[in-house]
């Protein structure tokens, strides 16, 4: 098990490159399985759940080859459908999420397939409902097995469907769609997810030959073809990621360039951040995060309390709660956040209330941080990642705060964050990582 050892209390300064999106890469590489020819995907992040995705295609049988740095050639014109039965299927498969996703490609292209329960991040319930229930109406029949844990699922004739999704999931709409595209007929999905990753997927399924009508909205209509091309498709940048380096550069009093990211790509996430009192511009192709002495979070128009809730796109991501939670310790004035998504998530406060911040955990889904206002510095704590954002989170917390902290269970953040540590010594970090 790795840890990292960071002396915080530094200023950084400098440039950042974002990595590709980790929610794209999941969805367009499973995609990849859709079609015999190849299929060229770049800016892939070099990150834990990804390359397992990149194997667990390997031992499909599906060709793929490193071309170039980030970038990635995938021809799944030999699928073997036996190793869906094999130990090391299984292991793999439940060691990320995105592993479900695999399900819609081959029940188009094959008629069946098979799904152990998948893992990721332990921040409360994540139900597969939506995706079953989508693809069942899209002729689908599956089998659980309780004792593995797992699901055998038979599509003999795939036929589209009207269907109202229950919730607006991302992997679910990426499921149906991916399954969608080559049922007899036409398909259409209400309340699909919007977010830019399942747009992005959109385009690439549409490049592939898919006729997709609505995308953008949350209204998809899909009519169905009998086979999919090969195509190129680059990716976004992680706005994740991009949020989190915004979130780093305000608790460190530092000034960052963020590269090859516009404003408009990232919905609301700079104007949540302006409501905690920092205000990001657009240089060029590139975001800079200005140098905060202070900031001061707002209040609403008649003078309550300020509140940062989640919601699916186009409102606020919930992978940025723990983000703008940890920001707002050092900001002035006091804000209510709203995890209402995932009741686990906000569970790795009480490290930061260890470290000195003033924060009062309502109830698994709420949290008021009272701001220090930067007259007091956090100090430096041994603590443990529990999943990818709050471990981002709490490194945040680590570099802004006076003396040495030392986080352990960095694999959950290697999963979401590539070469995290090297990237922020260019910033003028101090961060090792050690065993």
């Amino acid at each position: 098990m790795g840890a990292f050892k960071i002396l915080g209390g530094k200023s950084l300064s400098g440039e950042i490159i974002p990595q590709g999106a980790k929610n794209e890469a999941l969805q367009v590489i499973c995609a990849t399985l859709l079609t015999k020819k190849e299929v060229v995907i770049s800016n892939v992040p070099d990150i834990r759940d990804v390359n397992k995705l990149i194997e667990l295609l390997e031992g499909l049988g599906v060709i793929i080859k490193n071309t170039s740095e980030s970038q990635y050639s995938f021809r799944a014109s030999n699928i073997d459908l036996e190793y869906l039965e094999t130990d090391d299927f299984y292991k793999k498969a439940t060691s990320i999420r995105g592993s479900v996703m695999i399900l819609g490609p081959l029940l188009a292209r094959f008629g069946r397939g098979y799904l152990p329960q998948p893992g990721g991040d332990k921040i409360g319930r994540r139900r597969l409902d939506t995706h079953f229930i989508g693809l069942q109406k899209l002729g689908v029949d599956f089998t659980y097995d309780a004792n593995k844990k797992s699901y055998r699922v038979v599509a003999n004739n795939l036929r589209g469907s009207y269907m109202l999704l229950e919730e607006a999931s991302v992997t679910g709409t990426a499921n149906i769609l991916m399954a969608a595209v080559m049922a007899k007929g036409s398909t259409t999905i209400f309340n699909a997810a919007c977010e830019p990753y399942i747009v992005q997927l959109n385009k690439m399924l549409v490049s592939m030959g898919a006729k997709i009508s609505g995308i953008g909205s949350n209204l998809l209509i899909v009519e169905g073809v009998t086979s999919m091309n090969g195509t190129s498709h680059t990716m976004l940048a992680d706005m994740i990621e991009v949020g989190s380096f915004i979130g780093l550069a305000a608790m460190t009093k530092s000034e960052i360039k963020i590269k090859n990211v516009n404003l408009f790509d990232l919905g609301l996430i700079p104007e949540v951040f302006k409501r905690i009192g920092i205000s990001v511009f657009q240089d060029g192709a590139d975001i800079v995060v200005p140098k905060y002495e202070n900031y001061s979070i707002e209040t609403f128009i008649d003078g309550s309390i300020m509140n940062i809730a989640d919601a699916p796109w186009p409102g606020f991501t919930p992978d940025l709660i723990s983000i703008v939670l940890v920001t707002a310790v050092q900001a002035e004035g006091s804000v209510l956040i709203h995890q209402k998504m995932f009741e686990s998530r906000l569970f790795f406060v009480d490290k930061l209330i260890d470290m000195g911040a003033r924060i009062i955990l309502c109830d698994p889904h709420r949290a008021t941080v009272i701001g220090l206002n930067h007259k007091y510095q956090l100090k430096g704590i041994k603590m443990s990642s529990p999943d990818i954002r709050a471990g981002v989170a709490l490194l945040i917390a680590a570099l802004s705060a006076q003396g040495t902290s030392i986080i352990e269970n960095i694999e959950q953040i290697d999963r979401g964050y590539q070469n995290i540590d090297k990237r922020l010594q260019q910033l003028g970090a101090e961060i090792q990582r050690i065993n």
